[in-house]
């Protein structure tokens, strides 16, 4: 069988399924990224270019369908020399949203398609008005939100199946497509992050171990949609009650989703000089490699994991398998996974009160919660181990790319 993977930052989602395919001789894998794509390539890799950025004077609504129209075709160049050359997928899958899978319906009319769906945008009712508490927006704003399902609406028309990680991103989608897209979440490494009693995490000159007064914030940027304002907030009311606990945030300081300070300063900036915080015990850490998240979680008293309605971050999952105890937001994407008492702690986003709280009373306590701490990573090796997960992938993948559509 023959796999086309086509990934503006390959190998992303495709990384696992891609290291439990290599090396057998019975399935021929070929990627397309852009060739500013740094991420290492496991396999051979088709390089694109988008020729310019959409026009400034066009619709504002249009200008991110633009944007992905230029970024389908020049994927859609760079593998016809593929096609020239003889080789044919009988399989296509593509990270939808972005545009990069746009046009290979076109070029190879008889392969499969199988779009990765991640999210669909909504004015109201997720992401996008969950910050302003669904005030109303203006009409250019709801014009743009709506346009900007277009690259994702050719992909539902074109595809032969569809994957979605989560109950609650494919609740997102329209419902006359549900009936072919396929739940089935990318998988954690539960052997990698797994729970070690006697875990050691420096930073810098202090050693930190199971039992200490750890709390763990990660996050790839430091922004609203993932709850960081009212994690400081948070932070800076636990410090004055518990002066013993430290700190740890994991992530870059940028906004990687959603929209920046008006005032231009990042979201760090703004909580060190209008909280009241005690710098000393709160350790930014900055992008950190997988080793370093899991040497953390592993000796995190508890793991605060905040997002708006929206795509679920690995790092929660991650937390859980290593024997983490989250404290999450009320939110959908949450609520699917962890169970408020039974397998982690769930509070109101908008609270930072309420997470100090929680947080205060698991320091004051921390065997206490050792039972949803166990639950948590038990869900993760039953539900969501990488090994079966992959398998029933590759199924799914074999299934579509014969015409035997239908859900694992």
């Amino acid at each position: 069988m023959r796999i086309l993977f086509v990934h503006n930052n390959f190998p992303g989602q495709y990384a696992r399924i891609v290291r439990h395919l290599k090396g057998r001789r019975d399935v021929d894998m070929l990627s397309a990224s852009l060739a500013s794509n740094k991420q290492p390539a496991p396999i051979k890799r088709i390089e694109y270019t988008p020729h310019r950025e959409a026009r400034r004077d066009i619709h504002p609504a249009l200008s991110y369908t633009e944007t992905s129209v230029i970024r389908g075709q020049a994927a859609y160049t760079a593998l016809l020399p593929v096609k020239a050359k003889g080789w044919k997928p009988d399989i296509i899958l593509t990270h939808s949203g972005f545009g990069d899978g746009l046009f290979l319906k076109d070029l190879w009319p008889q392969a499969k398609y199988m779009p990765y769906f991640e999210w669909y945008y909504h004015a109201y009712g997720s992401d996008s008005s969950f910050l302003d508490h669904e005030a109303p927006k203006k009409p250019d704003v709801e014009l743009k939100i709506r346009m900007k399902n277009t690259a994702i609406l050719h992909d539902l028309a074109a595809m032969d199946w569809g994957q979605c990680p989560t109950e609650y991103q494919k609740s997102q989608f329209p419902p006359q497509f549900h009936e072919r897209i396929s739940v089935l979440h990318d998988g954690v490494d539960v052997d990698y992050f797994s729970p070690d009693k006697v875990a050691t995490f420096s930073v810098g000159d202090l050693v930190f171990r199971k039992g200490d007064p750890v709390i763990t914030y990660i996050a790839r940027g430091m922004e609203p949609y993932r709850g960081f304002p009212q994690f400081m907030e948070a932070a800076a009311i636990l410090q004055k009650s518990r002066p013993e606990a430290h700190i740890v945030i994991i992530g870059e300081d940028r906004v990687a989703y959603g929209a920046k300070r008006p005032d231009g300063k990042t979201y760090k900036e703004w909580a060190l000089e209008n909280l009241s915080l005690d710098e000393s015990r709160i350790h930014f850490l900055g992008r950190q490699p997988l080793r370093t998240l899991r040497d953390a979680l592993r000796v995190s008293a508890a793991h605060v994991y905040l997002t708006v309605p929206f795509v679920l971050s690995w790092s929660m999952m991650e937390a859980m398998s290593a024997g983490a105890l989250i404290v999450g937001s009320d939110t959908d994407p949450v609520r699917e996974i962890v169970t408020d008492g039974e397998n982690g702690l769930l509070v109101p986003f908008f609270e930072p009160e309420a997470l100090a709280g929680r947080l205060a009373d698991v320091l004051t306590d921390q065997a206490q919660y050792a039972p949803l701490r166990e639950r948590a990573r038990t869900l993760m090796l039953e539900r969501y181990d990488m090994k079966d997960l992959t398998r029933k992938y590759f199924n799914l993948i074999e299934r579509v790319a014969k015409g035997q559509m239908g859900a694992p």
